[in-house]
């Protein structure tokens, strides 16, 4: 495989990239390519040194660090000492004056509306897609196909009457608790119409209203006998659909057939931990799909069960308000755009200096360029704002580095300042001891801080990687830096007036399949303060978005203000084990964990380009995973052999061991290539050994410059 540059001023071009950006990209918005290119050059040879001096200061700080801990080896760390250490180096700030985020033209989406938020990998059309239309999701079927609903039949292709039953009787419990009739229950109702502009609910020849009927908001088709009934609970809305002749309608005798519920409000447009780009092809996959939704045809056609399907973007949905007047409601989720960090170059496009450019500025350009189409339509932003989620930054100085690089986007592209708004990924250590001073260089972009806990815990081995050994991976969310880093990250962020102004963010759920646990545990997040939370899948969706019904956030935040604010000593808690003696046993088995989905994530990534997939783990539970949850196996076990706990020769029997079971997990996979059958030749193989073995060595433990370089290696040997 061989790429062809064309020269553009300063710059060499790869001829894909070029004219996907001349012929696509530029198509019908105010600025021509030659000053694209002309601008862009300009301002990619100014920020590009900058970007580079960055890096060198993580590295130089982290060389500080690891001196710092060689050198008090064997002595209890004390607390008072090593924040000043911290600050002596530069690597803490101090915390200025309070202060509260100024950002303007913020989507209700972020700033009024509490809901589920899902990340999708652009690269994928048909995924990307369906995360967009997932605002709207049928909570019946989201019910019935998973295990929240217990029966014989379980959720399988026939249909099962009693299952269905119980899917009913679950949905009439959620809207007696959320959305209560005055004098009566849902279930069992007999109809539904509107009479004078209020909900009128027949049961047993008596007719009633609901307790608030605020809830009620519009209806679809006849007034007597309508088609949909919209109701209204935490700005969040469900849609009763009415069709008696369905089959879903038939043991209902109000001749319900589905709830449609409001779900993800948000999605993240992932260009980062779940995509494999590592070149211009790749990039530019990326890219037009971007541009697809910002100009709203991105259109995808497949094949299900034997049938061609065509899948677009969904329309704004329609009714008749309460009021007798046209009602639409935003059809699609508010999409996000996630960029790539400040580490990563790209061959894409070759420098002055012979030197590949910052992937993360070539991605702020570009990405804010197909936005433009959306700037004029004003289909998924109506403030007409861009909305960047910008991951792996470290400490102010990088973030003040990334407002920057959007005044620079928003210059070339004469965009009013401030237009490019920025979502700060809090999952790296140095952005979490000064997040308030992180916000404070972009009061007046940031629209979501978010806590990322499986970056987070990678970069938190990797900074302390001198200090000892750390304990094993399943204890991290007990341990006090993280209990400290969830509650600060609220704390700082409620402190800064993000309430109802911009969203507090939590992690994902990383089991798809367990739907039930998903539904017990993850109303945690709202308690903590979150208002979006990660989901895995439109079903997770629909189901988390039921929390939002039960919790109102603005309600739950103005509690949260006024406890007592994390500390920074608990932050700065590190998670070594004191005088481990743990058994071979145990020892083997927490590797052999790791090595299994470490193993099961890199041969996809490199031999299928696959950046995200469902792994079975060890236990063949499926799980969510990408380059975080493979930062922190790859950390952890190379922490392990740093400080004698296992061995080389250990880890590589237990690596090829762990091989042979992923490949067996893979066997139904045509496109599978086997590890085990040569382990030498094995690519994939090699790739999950050398994150491991040189795992010490990785620039803040990121596993991307290993995967880059051998997927790039692998495309070659496929071409």
């Amino acid at each position: 495989m061989s790429t062809n540059y064309q020269s553009i001023n300063r710059l060499k071009v790869s001829e894909q990239l070029l004219n996907f950006v001349n012929e696509e990209l530029l198509k019908s918005i105010d600025i021509s390519p030659k000053d694209f290119w002309t601008g862009f050059d300009q301002a990619i040879h100014e920020l590009a040194p900058k970007n580079k001096m960055l890096i060198e200061i993580r590295e130089e700080l982290q060389n500080k660090i690891d001196k710092w801990h060689i050198k008090n080896k064997g002595k209890e760390i004390n607390i008072q000492e090593y924040k000043k250490f911290l600050k002596d180096i530069n690597y803490l700030k101090d915390e200025g004056p309070d202060f509260k985020i100024e950002t303007d033209k913020v989507d209700e989406e972020i700033a009024k509306i509490a809901g589920p938020q899902l990340v999708v990998p652009i690269m994928n059309s048909r995924y990307t897609l369906n995360a967009a239309n997932a605002r709207w999701v049928s909570l019946y079927d989201s019910l019935y196909g998973t295990d929240i609903i217990e029966s014989e039949e379980g959720g399988g292709e026939r249909y099962d009457p009693l299952r269905g039953q119980e899917v009913i009787k679950y949905v009439r419990e959620i809207f007696d608790k959320y959305i209560p009739i005055d004098g009566t229950s849902w279930k069992n109702i007999a109809g539904l119409k509107v009479v004078d502009k209020n909900l009128i609910i027949s049961k047993d020849d008596y007719e009633y209203k609901l307790k608030d009927e605020n809830r009620f908001v519009g209806h679809r088709g006849d007034a007597n006998k309508p088609s949909a009934i919209i109701l209204k609970n935490n700005n969040l809305h469900f849609e009763i659909i009415i069709n008696p002749k369905a089959f879903s309608a038939a043991h209902d005798i109000a001749g319900i057939s589905d709830v449609i519920v409001e779900s993800a409000i948000t999605t993240i447009c992932d260009n980062e931990d779940s995509v494999a780009a590592v070149d211009a092809e790749d990039k530019v996959i990326c890219y037009r799909n971007w541009l697809g939704l910002m100009r709203g045809d991105l259109k995808v056609q497949f094949e299900k069960n034997g049938k061609n399907m065509d899948r677009k973007l969904n329309p704004d949905r329609s009714y008749i308000s309460k009021d007798g007047k046209g009602l639409k409601l935003h059809g699609r989720s508010l999409l996000l755009i996630r960029n790539v960090g400040h580490l990563m170059t790209n061959p894409s496009i070759i420098l002055k200096d012979g030197s590949e450019v910052p992937e993360g500025i070539m991605d702020a350009f570009i990405t804010t360029a197909a936005a433009l189409h959306d700037i004029k339509k004003k289909k998924n932003s109506r403030t007409g704002s861009v909305y960047i989620v910008k991951p792996k930054m470290h400490g102010p100085e990088e973030t003040a580095f990334t407002n920057l690089i959007f005044s620079k986007v928003e210059e070339l592209f004469g965009l009013e300042k401030y237009t490019c708004k920025i979502g700060i990924m809090d999952e790296e250590r140095r952005t979490s001891a000064n997040l308030k001073e992180c916000i404070r260089s972009l009061k007046n972009r940031v629209f979501f801080i978010n806590t990322g806990f499986l970056d987070r815990t990678g970069d938190e081995m990797h900074t302390s990687m001198e200090a000892g050994p750390m304990i094993k991976k399943g204890d991290m969310k007990s341990s006090k830096w993280i209990l400290s880093y969830e509650n600060n990250n609220v704390d700082i962020g409620l402190k800064c007036g993000f309430s109802g102004k911009a969203q507090i963010g939590k992690g994902m759920w990383a089991m798809p399949d367990k739907m039930k646990n998903m539904m017990e545990e993850k109303i945690n997040h709202l308690k903590a303060g979150a208002n979006c939370a990660w989901v895995p899948s439109p079903t997770a969706a629909a189901l988390h978005s039921l929390h939002y019904h039960q919790v109102n956030i603005f309600d739950e935040q103005k509690k949260i203000i006024n406890r007592t604010q994390a500390k920074l000593d608990d932050l700065l808690d590190i998670p070594i084990a004191d005088r481990p003696n743990w058994s071979v046993d145990e020892i083997n088995s927490e590797i052999s964990n790791s090595a299994q989905t470490l193993l099961g994530y890199v041969v996809r990534w490199i031999d299928q380009g696959i950046g995200c997939s469902k792994v079975p783990d060890i236990n063949n539970i499926g799980l969510m995973e990408d380059r975080a949850t493979l930062r922190i196996s790859s950390q952890h076990i190379a922490n392990w052999l740093h400080h004698g706990i296992t061995t080389k020769i250990q880890v590589m029997e237990i690596m090829k061991e762990m091989a042979k079971i992923v490949d067996d997990q893979n066997k139904n996979d045509p496109n599978y290539i086997k590890m085990s059958n040569d382990f030498e030749r094995s690519l994939a193989f090699k790739t999950a050994c050398d994150l491991i073995f040189k795992g010490t060595n990785q620039p803040s433990g990121y596993t991307e410059p290993l995967l880059h370089l051998n997927r790039l290696k692998q495309k070659i040997n496929q071409n």
